[in-house]
């Protein structure tokens, strides 16, 4: 009888961690530029971070409150980690979980840096975390750590 309910609770923590790591989808630099132009939002800030830059943890909370602020408006806060593909398993989505996430989050599928950092914007060193923002046709892209009032004051510039 123990060793059916550790199997039960072992197959529940499998189907727990399959089920959240959807949440965290693969995505390429083709398909994001896809998802910003074919959604239905007006307005996107996508951050660029990865769970072993500690200014990028730091400013995750920022733009969680951003969206929940902002959550009337059309908004979209597109969360891309630049994390090694090997890592979204064992690194991606425990932390994702950990932090409660609740905007989408994505991890770059793309194996040339330098091909998708002159894509997203030909003036990035390739440093994180950085952020663009698009309203529009309008796009401004910054490289470096904001606070929550420095995220929104580019918010409303837009």
């Amino acid at each position: 009888m123990k060793i059916k309910s550790l199997f039960y609770m072992f197959l529940f923590g499998i189907i727990s961690v399959s089920a959240y790591s959807l949440n965290v989808k693969l995505i390429n630099i083709n398909q994001l530029n896809e998802r910003i132009k074919n959604g239905k939002d007006s307005t996107y800030v996508v951050n660029f971070w990865a769970t072993w830059c500690a200014p990028c943890i730091k400013e995750l909370p920022h733009f969680e409150k951003l969206a929940a602020d902002h959550k009337a408006e059309k908004l979209a806060v597109l969360l891309v980690s630049l994390d090694f593909k090997s890592k979204l398993e064992s690194n991606v989505v425990p932390f994702v979980k950990r932090k409660n996430l609740k905007n989408e989050v994505f991890l770059l599928n793309e194996s040339s840096p330098q091909e998708f950092i002159d894509r997203i914007d030909p003036s990035w060193s390739g440093s994180i975390p950085a952020t663009l923002f698009i309203k529009n046709n309008k796009r401004k892209f910054v490289e470096s750590e904001f606070t929550y009032e420095q995220l929104l004051t580019e918010y409303k510039k837009l």
